[in-house]
């Protein structure tokens, strides 16, 4: 069954001051989609989730970062949540019935030091499902895009991890370790 695949991160010494700086390295670090057409929708949010955002705003490709941060800072708080939905390239199985590196659907999001969230992290990528990621038999082929994803995965956490530093959690919806799950789908084969 699929799960949503998450990357986040606790940062040190992370405070209103440099939030916005940290959450513009990882958008600058971010392999943004070279092919999508769909514009970027940013959002920030005051206190949680519940309530609507404060601002909503597009941004057409290709995705500025220093724009993003520049729309962010009128509402910047220690309670807020800024949040860019976009894309970056994926292999995927397309409806035409082969492999196709196509625009995927991602989260990247920066929590504020004091917005009301269950997780606690300061930095967040929610890559969507984790099948994107995990070699599916029933397709030919299978492996070799898996792990071609699984490279670009990793290659973005490596470059995260040297951008941002602080302490790294690949995580799914259900709380089953990723790297276990792939492990063990792997040795099936």
């Amino acid at each position: 069954m699929a799960d949503q695949l998450y990357l986040s991160y606790r940062l040190d010494r992370f405070r209103v001051e440099n939030m916005l700086r940290r959450y513009e390295k990882m958008l600058r670090t971010f392999p943004f989609s070279r092919l999508s057409q769909q514009a970027s929708l940013f959002r920030i949010y005051a206190v949680d989730l519940t309530l609507p955002p404060v601002l909503e705003r597009v941004f057409e490709p290709p995705v500025d970062p220093a724009e993003v941060a520049n729309a962010a800072r009128e509402f910047l708080n220690p309670d807020s949540c800024l949040e860019l939905e976009t894309a970056w390239d994926l292999w995927q199985w397309a409806p035409a019935g082969d492999w196709q590196l196509l625009p995927s659907r991602t989260s990247l999001i920066c929590y504020g030091p004091d917005f009301d969230h269950d997780v606690q992290e300061n930095i967040r990528v929610e890559f969507g499902v984790d099948a994107n990621f995990l070699p599916q038999r029933e397709l030919p082929n299978h492996l070799r895009m898996a792990q071609s994803n699984i490279r670009s995965l990793l290659k973005l956490t490596h470059d995260l991890d040297d951008a941002l530093g602080g302490e790294r959690r690949l995580w799914s919806e259900s709380g089953e370790n990723f790297a276990e799950k792939l492990q063990r789908i792997i040795l099936e084969e």
